[in-house]
């Protein structure tokens, strides 16, 4: 009798630990807009202060160089949610009509029992499918009393962007059949230009002085592609658009503000127009003037996004689902915070090529958990695919992500590059290339002919072109045979004209 019962015992043990181990897990993944690296303090930032992100990082796994394929907004978008690369999946430039009939990893989740749900920016020309539900801004979006697209209406939500897609979000969890897993993908308007902060953040940087990049006054001697572009803090950076230097609240999206909404918005930005007049600056000081007003607004901007990751882990927290439920966080690409003396992103150089990208994965992924390997966007569809048990079809570019956060060998030791987007809106030359980890090959097309070669390890900063010096020829024809390897692999024939 006693054995029975120690056997019935076991085997319910078993059974339960079985079904614990292979239950499918929720996922949710938070996707911001511009958010840079260089601003985020899990990644060794010293701007800002971003504790609820790091906390994504400290209680999971932090990748050190997760890239982008194409470092634009729609495009990035458009890369999540096929798995594939530009040229792939027929979205290289923004402001084009995504093809929402192929292949994306939404839909065969829904296929596979999970809700899907996208909530916030999508910013790919046409409605989302492959999705239960979805709630989207139209295009860029507004940050004050947002408008919403649903698959019922348009409607306009009072409040600040980032605050109205978390409590949509929350609304939906609420609401969800709690019988089946569910993937949510927050789309966040943050960190966008022209960086309007919520009212509670104005001036919350107002006492830094923030020091200068090293390449901030970088004069592009043997990069012409860098030396022609149109990004710079000096010449295209606004006064009025972007740093709200006397400012016209009857026109543009200022409109949108209620009463309540632009006095002490207008009492903020009015004296920071008393103090620019004051000064009558020119120059170089100009320059450094606005600088400084560019990290306070963008940086302010994100501190909304972090205070609403925090309240999204305490909602999980709270509620029970924090224990079987993925948070991913991740910006679809880098951007500039004055490295040489831009803002935006586009090139192929560090700032814009690297992306944050942290995953929580509660009883699979180490805490404190740091990879260096080279992870790119093309990975996160098939990854999120391997943790829902879903097969990735076999036309994804991208591998999984969950063999290497398990320690399994075999991972890339390069990675491939394209950008397309000329002239508009800042006039950088079409290029791709090929990164390993000691050197960058970029070859430039279109506006430009011409090509750049980077010691990584030597000039991290990317300054001193080494293509066609003496001594580096080997080394060239080597990365030249390994990206049109890649090209190839990829199968980009645009690119292979170009070689």
């Amino acid at each position: 009798m006693k054995r029975t019962l120690l056997f019935a015992i076991c085997l319910f043990l078993a059974v339960h630990i079985t079904t614990a181990q292979t239950k499918r897990p929720n996922i949710i993944f938070i996707f911001s807009d511009d958010h840079a690296y260089q601003a985020i303090s899990a990644y060794g930032s010293q701007l800002a202060q971003t504790p609820n992100i790091d906390r994504i990082a400290r209680e999971g796994a932090i990748f050190n160089h997760a890239m982008v394929t194409n470092s634009i907004c729609g495009p990035s978008r458009a890369t999540l949610l096929t798995g594939k690369y530009s040229h792939k999946n027929g979205y290289p430039l923004n402001e084009q009509k995504f093809d929402v009939n192929q292949t994306l990893f939404p839909r065969l989740l829904q296929q596979h029992g999970y809700q899907t749900a996208w909530i916030g920016k999508w910013h790919l020309g046409n409605l989302p499918q492959g999705f239960d539900y979805w709630k989207i801004l139209p295009g860029q979006g507004n940050y004050y009393n947002p408008d919403f697209i649903s698959k019922d209406d348009t409607t306009s939500i009072p409040g600040y962007v980032t605050n109205v897609i978390s409590d949509l979000s929350f609304s939906w969890l609420n609401q969800r059949d709690t019988t089946r897993p569910f993937m949510l993908v927050i789309g966040e308007k943050a960190t966008h230009r022209e960086w309007l902060p919520d009212l509670q953040d104005l001036g919350a940087y107002d006492d830094v002085t923030f020091p200068l990049p090293k390449t901030f006054h970088d004069d592009y001697k043997g990069r012409d592609a860098a030396s022609h572009q149109d990004m710079t803090i000096d010449k295209t950076m606004r006064l009025t658009e972007d740093l709200k230097v006397h400012v016209d609240y009857t026109k543009g999206f200022y409109r949108r503000f209620t009463p309540e909404q632009q006095k002490p918005f207008a009492a903020y930005y009015d004296k920071i127009t008393h103090e620019f007049d004051s000064l009558h600056l020119s120059g170089d000081a100009l320059v450094q003037w606005k600088f400084q007003r560019y990290l306070k607004d963008y940086l302010a901007t994100a501190r909304s996004l972090d205070r609403n990751i925090g309240r999204m882990l305490h909602y999980l927290d709270s509620t029970g689902l924090a224990e079987n439920t993925v948070v991913i966080y991740a910006s679809d690409q880098g951007f500039y915070m004055g490295e040489h003396g831009w803002f935006d992103k586009r090139f192929m150089y560090e700032e814009s090529l690297r992306t944050p990208f942290m995953i929580r994965y509660p009883g699979v992924v180490k805490p404190g958990t740091k990879k260096d390997e080279f992870l790119l966007n093309i990975d996160w569809a098939p990854g999120i695919l391997d943790m829902a048990g879903v097969k990735a079809p076999a036309d994804m570019q991208g591998r999984s992500f969950l063999p290497l956060l398990k320690n399994e060998k075999g991972w890339r030791d390069a990675m491939y590059y394209h950008y397309y987007e000329f002239p508009q809106p800042h006039h950088v030359s079409p290029h791709f290339g090929v990164r390993t980890a000691q050197y960058k090959l970029i070859r430039f097309y279109g506006a430009e002919h011409g090509w750049e070669l980077f010691d990584m390890k030597k000039d991290p900063d990317e300054l001193n072109n080494l293509y066609g010096k003496k001594g580096y020829e080997a080394i060239t024809a080597k990365l030249q045979a390994q990206l049109k390897q890649l090209i190839l692999e990829y199968d980009d024939k645009d690119a292979l004209k170009e070689l």
